[in-house]
């Protein structure tokens, strides 16, 4: 089982116990009160009530006492614990006193401030003899409660539900072993949960873990739950009580109770002894502490009985009060206080409920000494009587004690508590009494005046200083951590004058000096005492000297006192006297004396008086002359040689002292340290020259100076520098093949003073930095032929230069060259067109093009019977069709293509029969598009662009007519093309409507084509609409046409019914082709006004026909009164309820974006794409019905993606939204030209879909 509690240290340095706070500050059972004799060294202020587990006190202290406070004892809201004895009572006959040596003495006369209070447990007769006497026998300490508070409720704060699996109640026999399991889930949770264990409300068992008690905690990382288990090991009866479990994670809490019967063995005869039964057998020997149960046993050995008359005991416990306990005890010789009330608690027992107190005194109080309390009873009768007593002597009121009443509460006020008040008090109410003890508890005595530190020399007189915040407190002086003797031979004295305490110290000495402290309950001051020597007076101090290397070295100085010895220093090394080294004191004089220096000998030189810390100090300089030493280097006459770009570094001892100053030059050049490429350094006894990248410049006498105070020393060296030869000049490549090159190159100026022995060949690509090596075997001429080369890849070559020495750097690269081919014979050489002066040959590109590409084609033609190629075109055409002109009518040619790129001309395609030169006639064709055979009808305001093709040679004539006449040039446009006429009207009126008739003439040859053009436009209002007739919920309206068609026929009407009372328009039906129409479901009680608009191909009319009178829905037999009402306004700027949404279209396929707005007054509608309004634009139609938009793109192409607005405003404010569109697919001019379409077709292409794109 877990041992008892480890004691603290207090302030004033004596043993203390820990101690466990409770709620409400409650006793569970009477405690024994002991008195204690300790130690003189242990007696002092601030003793607190302490606990032992039950064991009679040992001389040796093994079994250390619990201090507890009886205000923080378990008030017994667990189930009653035998083990835990409880209240102290301070009655002059209850009371033990417990003297050093371990024994009982009769209790002393009563002292209410004297008496060292002590709560003893005893323990129980289960317990074993050989676990009396180890620390972990008893765990469980202090946990009982008095009988009469075993049944009280415990109140539990609300918690947080971390406990998955909680600890449940149990039950074992005495020696048997149980466990208890909690569980946590660690889902949420960072880090692992704190778990404590109690025993009781305070006591903490991670502290008594041990042989009868573990703990252990497990956790699984698939399930993620942590298990903690506590484990008691051969129970005890002691051990049964309420525990509880707590878990904290952060600001988390959770906690579980639970309950351990621990079962015994009930004894089968009642008519036994009870003193017998209860007293301790072998006290005071090594057994002490076992119960003796021998006497219960029924063939037992005659025992030498007391003297004392028999008595009942139990009546007499039974019938006594709590604080009355340790008196009976004590007259009957029952020394195992704790197994008889353990008996006791098992007896039923009837409680008698208080006639006088409806609430009591609590059990004990603690209050810090200086402060005041309050004691509170609850009177259940107001009237009676009420005395309080304090250590049985009835209390007046006074200043210190204030007497206060509060309805049946009656309230004694302790101020100022002192170490007096440490008593035990009782109030009487008429026949009844309760008691109840008050503890001080001692403030920690503070230094108020800090010692100060002192600082003095030999001889002299110290005094230390400190204050205190009470008279009489004892402090501790203390050196260096070490308590001050004050013996009689003792050089330390120590006196106080009431809150003032000094230490004095008469003749101090160089010992005294050190860290001095006062040590008191509530703090500690410490200062430093420092205790210096005399003075030190110098005379005459050391000089600084320069000896010549070998000489003699002599140092002296004189200083006072004189008979204070010293040592001397050499660069911080101690010197001793040797035959060499001679010291000398005489009085005030000191002499260091060396016969001959060395170089060793040089350095800082320090006198140090013994006991002080000054010193003197001179610095000995010994120098020598420098001197070079040549003799080292095995090269001959001094000549180094060295190949180009290595590196070289010359080394070259010298010597001399101080270090002399190094000076190396090449000329009149001084080579400096701090050179990049050549440089020169001196470190210790050698200096060296240091050329990183030789070159052949660096050949050349190089000299070398040498200077200190001692002298000067010169020498020379020769360095001479080998080197490779220098780069070619770049190669020259005169011819280049499809594969392969032909290239040249001079020998370099420099051969680097070796013969070349050939040459290395690189080549590269252009675009590339990696270099090819052509030759592994030396080339000993300067010309050379690459091969197996990439067509159509730009190349480099370069050339190395290679002597004894090594390989020149790479030459300078040759101009970029590409190895290229011409390309094969154009294909399909057709006539294309032929002419009075011209031939047009068409053809295709050349089947294999290769990488020097195409630059165009060149075109030649020879005259019939002769051999002269005559070129048509001066430069290249890119075009795979060619007009020749100037040619003589009636002749015969032939024509052949060559194809041209960087390479060269490719073979020529010639036509195979050759050509005459005559136009020949063919008469004119007008091929109507298929759009145009019909009406072709545009709106008011749009673009009309008609492209007619025709075919005719030569070049046929085109005439306009309409209705007869010529066409206008200031209304229409009219341009003509060899092969189409196109007619365009930029903006079309009505006027433009007719029949276009077009004429093509060739020579005697005609063709004519008739075009039907419709402008169209709105149509106009009705003329009237009237109200023909009204019955019961119907309306009969009739009207009249437009006068104005819009040019188009009337498709429909749409007609629109409005409330007189709101003027807001609902449309009945739409499409409607009468000119009459009844109009059904109207409602009873409203007029009506009744507007119809005209529709055709374009749309609705713009304005309205009106009905000039009003239609009132009467309800039939009954006239109603129609009230008045006040018009609503619902005006409200544009909204849109519905936005634009990004939208992805596919070319040529019609696309739409639409979107609502809400406003009133009807707003207009305006559509931009990329902040640009689009106005009549034909490839746009736009709607708006009902407040819904809609922007219709017509045939969309790639151009026509980007950013769309919608934008709506009336004079209420405006909004927009926007979306992104996106035009995939369609062939666009780049991707027709890579499908080798000629130009004239992808012209022709563009063209059409711009006037698809246009009439559509």
């Amino acid at each position: 089982m877990p041992e008892p509690t480890k004691k603290d240290e207090t302030p004033n340095g004596h043993a203390e116990e820990s101690v466990a706070p409770d709620s409400n500050g409650a006793l569970t059972l009477p405690e024994i009160s002991l008195e204690v004799s300790p130690p003189p060294e242990t007696v002092g202020e601030g003793n607190e009530t302490v606990e032992t587990d039950g064991k009679k006190p040992e001389p040796s202290g093994s079994e250390p006492l619990e201090a507890r406070d009886p205000k923080t004892i378990d008030n017994g809201s667990n189930p009653p614990e035998p083990s835990g004895v409880g209240v102290n009572e301070q009655t002059e006959s209850s009371n033990f006193a417990v003297k050093e040596e371990g024994t009982y003495s009769p209790p002393p006369p009563e002292d209410g401030s004297s008496v060292k209070k002590l709560s003893v447990d005893l323990p129980n007769d289960s317990t074993s003899l050989p676990a009396m006497g180890r620390k972990d026998s008893v765990w469980s300490l202090g946990e009982g409660q008095a009988p009469e508070d075993v049944d009280k409720p415990i109140d539990n704060p609300p918690l947080s539900t971390l406990l998955i699996v909680k600890p449940q109640s149990g039950a074992v026999s005495v020696g048997g072993d149980i466990t208890f399991i909690a569980k946590v889930e660690a889902k949420d949770l960072l880090r692992k949960p704190t778990v404590k264990w109690f025993k009781g409300k305070w006591m903490d068992l991670a502290s008594k873990t041990g042989k009868h008690l573990q703990l252990k905690e497990t956790f699984d990382r698939q399930t993620k739950v942590h298990t903690f288990e506590m484990h008691i090991i051969k129970a005890k009866e002691n051990y049964a009580g309420n525990y509880r479990c707590e878990v904290t994670y952060k600001d988390k809490f959770d906690s579980c109770s639970f309950d351990l019967d621990v079962k015994e063995t009930e004894h089968g005869s009642q008519n036994i002894d009870i003193r017998s039964a209860f007293k301790r057998s072998s006290e005071g020997q090594e057994d002490a502490g076992e119960l003796d149960f021998s006497g219960l046993l029924k063939h037992r050995e005659h025992k030498q009985q007391d003297d004392t008359p028999e008595v009942d005991v139990w009546e007499i416990l039974k019938n006594a009060r709590p604080d009355e306990y340790e008196k009976i005890a004590f007259t009957y010789g029952i020394t195992d206080l704790r197994g008889l009330l353990k008996r006791m608690k098992k007896i039923p027992k009837e409680e008698k409920k208080s006639a006088a107190f409806a609430k009591k005194l609590e059990p004990a109080y603690q209050v810090d000494k200086g402060s005041k309390i309050r004691l509170v009873v609850d009177l259940a009768d107001p009237t009676v009587d009420l005395k309080w007593y304090k250590n049985g002597h009835e209390i007046r009121p006074t200043p210190k004690y204030i007497f206060e009443h509060k309805g049946t509460q009656r309230i004694m006020v302790i101020n100022n508590c002192t170490s007096n008040d440490d008593a035990a008090y009782s109030v009487v109410a008429g026949e009844e009494k309760c008691t109840t003890e008050l503890f001080v508890k001692e403030l920690p005595i503070k230094i108020v005046k800090d010692i100060e530190p002192v600082k003095t020399t030999v001889n002299e007189r110290i005094e230390l200083e400190c204050e205190v915040s009470e008279e009489g407190a004892q402090v501790k002086w203390m050196k260096n951590g070490v308590e001050v003797p004050t013996g009689v031979r003792s050089r330390y004295r120590i006196k106080c004058e009431g809150t003032k305490h000094y230490l004095v110290i008469d003749d101090a000495s160089k010992e005294d000096t050190g860290t001095y402290s006062v040590m008191a309950s509530g703090g500690t001051s410490e200062a430093r005492v420092q205790v210096d020597l005399k003075p030190l007076k110098i005379y005459q101090d050391l000089q600084d000297m320069t000896v010549l290397l070998g000489k003699p070295i002599k140092l002296h100085c004189e200083i006072y006192p004189g008979n204070v010895p010293g040592r001397w220093y050499r660069n911080g090394q101690l010197i001793q006297p040797s035959d060499r080294i001679n010291i000398i004191h005489r009085n005030k004089i000191h002499r260091l004396e060396i016969e001959t220096s060395s170089l060793h000998d040089s350095g800082d030189y320090t006198f140090v008086p013994e006991g002080y810390s000054q010193s003197l100090s001179a610095k000995v300089h010994i120098i020598d002359p420098p001197k070079v030493l040549l003799d080292s280097l095995n090269f001959p006459d001094n000549t180094v040689t060295v190949v180009a770009g290595n590196k070289l570094r010359l080394e070259i001892p010298i010597s001399g002292e101080p270090a002399p100053r190094v000076v190396w030059m090449k000329g009149e050049r001084v080579i400096l340290e701090s050179g990049h490429r050549v440089r020169a350094e001196t470190y210790g006894d050698q200096t060296s020259l240091t050329i990183e990248v030789t070159e052949r410049e660096d050949t050349g006498n190089y000299k070398i100076v040498l200077q200190n105070e001692a002298g000067e020393a010169t020498a020379s060296v020769k360095i001479k520098v080998v080197d490779i030869p220098d780069p070619p000049d770049a190669p020259l490549v005169p011819v280049v093949g499809g594969d392969w090159c032909s290239m040249t190159w001079e020998p370099p100026k420099y051969d680097g003073s070796s013969p070349i022995l050939g040459y290395f060949i690189e080549r590269k690509k252009k675009q590339s930095s990696r270099w090819m090596r052509l030759n592994f075997d030396l080339i000993k001429e300067t010309s050379f032929e690459p091969k197996k080369m990439i067509e159509g890849v730009p190349y480099e070559v370069r050339i190395f230069a290679v002597n004894a020495i090594g390989v020149s750097k790479p030459s300078e690269p040759s101009k970029a060259f590409t190895p290229l081919a011409v390309t094969s014979e154009p294909t399909m050489l057709v006539v294309d067109d032929v002419t009075d002066t011209t031939v047009t040959v068409k053809w295709r590109p050349p089947e294999t093009i290769g990488a020097a590409g195409l630059d165009g084609y060149l075109v030649e033609y020879s005259i019939e019977g002769t051999n002269d190629w005559i070129v048509s075109n001066k430069e290249v055409t890119e075009k795979t069709k060619y007009t020749i002109t100037g040619l003589t009518p009636g002749s015969k040619i032939l024509v052949r293509v060559k194809a041209i790129n960087k390479a060269g001309a490719s073979s020529p395609r010639t036509l195979q029969h050759s050509v005459l030169v005559k136009e020949v006639v063919e008469p004119p064709k007008i091929r109507v598009p298929r759009h145009l055979k019909q009406t072709y009808t545009r709106r008011v305001g749009e673009a009309v662009n008609l492209v007619v093709p025709f075919q005719g040679k030569p070049r046929p004539k085109v005439t306009w007519l309409k209705e007869g006449k010529p066409v206008e040039s200031s209304h229409v446009s009219i341009r003509n093309t060899d092969c189409d006429s196109i007619i365009f009207i930029r903006k079309a009126e009505r006027s433009h409507s007719g029949n276009y008739e077009m004429t093509v003439q060739v020579e005697n040859y005609a063709d004519t084509a008739v075009i039907d053009i419709q402008i169209v436009d709105l149509p106009g209002p009705p003329f009237s609409v009237n109200i023909e007739d009204v019955w019961g919920e119907n309306v009969a309206l009739v009207w009249t046409p437009p006068k104005d068609s819009g040019n188009a026929p009337i498709t429909g009407y749409t007609i629109q019914k409005a409330d007189k009372k709101t003027m807001e328009w609902f449309t009945c039906i739409e499409h409607y082709h009468r000119t009459c129409i009844t109009i059904t479901e109207l409602v009873v009680g409203n007029e009506y006004f009744f507007r119809v608009f005209s529709e055709n191909m374009c749309g609705l009319s713009e304005a309205a026909t009106q009905t000039k009178k009003s239609a009132l829905i009467v309800k039939e037999g009954s006239q109603m009164k129609i009230p008045e009402y006040s018009d609503h306004d619902f005006k409200e700027p544009p909204k849109f309820t519905q936005p634009l949404i990004n939208t992805f279209a596919v070319a040529g396929y019609n696309t739409t974006l639409n979107c609502s707005v809400r406003a009133n007054p009807r707003p207009k509608v305006i559509w931009m794409k990329n902040k640009i309004t689009i106005i009549d634009d034909p490839r746009y139609r736009m709607f708006s019905n009902q407040g819904v938009c809609t922007l219709e793109i017509r045939k969309p192409s790639p151009y026509d993606g980007g950013m769309y607005t919608c934008k709506a405003i009336n004079d209420l404010g405006e909004a927009q939204v926007e979306c992104k569109l996106e035009v995939k697919g369609g062939f666009t001019f780049y991707e027709l030209m890579r499908r080798g379409v000629p130009l004239h077709l992808i012209d022709k292409y563009v063209n059409e879909a711009k006037i698809v794109d246009q009439e559509k």
